[in-house]
């Protein structure tokens, strides 16, 4: 799932869509041409503080945990900022000798906002309502675009566009955890 020594792969994809975010990943692990496992769970709600927010990652899982709990802390001292508490992870995540070597990237949303987080300091909120990372990520990305110009709600678009990448890439399976968060 990192990208350590023959680890490969996860995808995670972010929709927007009718007041809300979908944030849906792969179940799979692998080492090299090895299935580790093929139920991990790599999206998570966060609530510091009462805040509502959901994360999806990709990359090293100890890697991407330390930083989900940075963002945490960054939510405790600003809440209700999502955008500020991404900001305060990133210039930290850049500028900390020890947060410098964590391989992994995250997709936060708050349900209204929606940003990708990555160690290179980027804060990037997506274009046309569709974020994804990952080995798939690039997959899901485009079929969730295509969807988008159907009637489909936010989960159905996450669904059938992990489904397509599952079938492109091999180190994404079709064993999702898939959270769902109202604006507001």
């Amino acid at each position: 799932m990192g990208t350590g020594p023959g680890w490969q792969g996860t995808t995670i994809l972010a929709v927007r869509r009718g007041g809300r975010v979908v944030i849906a990943g792969d179940g799979q692990v692998s080492l090299g041409d090895t299935v580790i496992k093929g139920s991990a769970r790599k999206v998570r709600r966060l609530s510091p503080g009462g805040y509502d927010v959901v994360a999806g990652f990709a990359g090293s899982t100890a890697d991407a945990f330390t930083l989900l709990e940075r963002l945490e802390s960054k939510l405790e001292a600003t809440p209700g900022q999502l955008q500020r508490a991404c900001v305060e992870l990133a210039k930290d995540w850049r500028t900390d000798k020890y947060l410098q070597k964590l391989e992994a990237m995250l997709i936060v949303s708050d349900g209204a906002q929606m940003y990708v987080v990555t160690g290179a300091g980027d804060v990037l909120e997506p274009e046309h309502d569709v974020a994804a990372i990952g080995s798939g990520g690039n997959y899901a990305l485009a079929a969730a675009r295509g969807l988008m110009e159907t009637d489909m709600d936010a989960e159905t678009v996450a669904r059938h566009a992990m489904a397509i990448a599952a079938d492109i890439c091999v180190y994404t399976n079709g064993h999702l955890t898939v959270e769902t968060i109202e604006a507001g």
